[in-house]
């Protein structure tokens, strides 16, 4: 390849380190993929359908959902196809949309956590101004800005990334990732570390809001009595529980896109680098749907109701 030109296509050489694992692990990925659709289609259907859970939290929990089902449609169905192909090869086009995908599913997470912390924040502190402060006209706002957000932060280093020159086309990773592309440059890449370092602050700004604004609720909650402790806990213990996962997640990806995990052990590179991408849609619907109360009421009444409707069918077809 030439000095300063474009690769018509990327290798992702991490499959190569699957081997003939590759049908289990197809197998195993598909079915998690239909958990995750499963879990979050069940979550989101329960809060639309439900009017006593069209309330600030279950709405911004329902934006979460539609989350998940958006990173782990930008990710999952190709890497299902890699899976079984002999040739790991992708568009230059491909990449940089399936880069879009997974960072911008990334970011509006972390925007989305900050607007729960937020709401959770006003709720526990503030319950007198709750539903001033929480009307539907600011939800709609606090969605639309976490949905403009990403775009925003992630355009100019897109567009960096897409015009800087290319040595290489060997990216070891399962999926396409700006760092490892911008390490394959020609050329000087001052300019991008520069905008990615200030991008980064950005967007990890709202792990620095989420977590104090949970430490803020968790010193409130010190002064109250046991019962309010008890159930300041229950609503916020799945928020903090995804949120810890999240940024868990985030943490393994950034160190091994940094550091050469892959020349140590290349099945460990694989599974951390999967895990931002996999853990949190699983996890969320999970939890969510377990600890939240108002929700897994709902999830158990629809389940009573969809059994009670086969058993009725069941029992026509006999009655025929």
């Amino acid at each position: 390849m030439e000095n300063g030109s474009h690769p018509f296509y990327f290798n992702l050489t991490a499959f190569g380190n699957i081997g003939y694992y590759r049908y289990p692990a197809f197998i195993f990925c598909f079915l998690l993929y239909s958990v995750i659709v499963f879990a979050n289609v069940i979550i989101i259907l329960v809060i639309s359908r439900e009017k006593s859970l069209h309330q600030p939290m279950y709405i911004l929990i329902l934006c979460l959902c539609i989350n998940s089902l958006y990173g782990s449609a930008g990710f999952f169905p190709r890497f299902l196809i890699d899976l079984l192909s002999d040739t790991h090869a992708i568009s230059l086009p491909a990449c940089f949309t399936q880069i879009f995908f997974i960072y911008s599913y990334a970011t509006f997470e972390l925007t989305m956590m900050s607007a729960i912390a937020y709401d959770r924040y006003v709720a526990v502190c503030h319950p007198l101004h709750y539903h001033n402060k929480m009307t539907a006209n600011k939800v709609i706002t606090i969605v639309a800005a976490a949905y403009i957000y990403p775009v925003c932060v992630l355009s100019p280093s897109a567009c960096l990334s897409f015009t800087t020159p290319l040595c290489g086309n060997n990216i070891p990773k399962v999926f396409c990732a700006n760092w490892l592309v911008l390490k394959l440059s020609c050329v000087t890449t001052f300019i991008n570390n520069v905008v990615g370092l200030f991008l980064s602050g950005t967007i990890f700004a709202p792990l620095l809001f989420v977590a104090y604004t949970y430490l803020r609720i968790l010193l409130i909650c010190r002064k109250g009595t046991s019962e309010s402790r008890l159930k300041v806990l229950q609503s916020c213990l799945p928020h903090i529980v995804t949120f810890a996962n999240f940024a868990v997640s985030m943490f393994c990806d950034v160190v091994l896109s940094r550091f050469n995990i892959e020349e140590f052990s290349p099945f460990a590179a694989i599974v951390i680098s999967l895990e931002f991408v996999v853990i949190p849609p699983i996890v969320n619907p999970l939890m969510y749907g377990i600890k939240l109360q108002e929700i897994k009421k709902n999830i158990l009444k629809i389940l009573c109701l969809t059994t009670a409707n086969i058993n009725l069918g069941f029992i026509d077809s006999f009655g025929h």
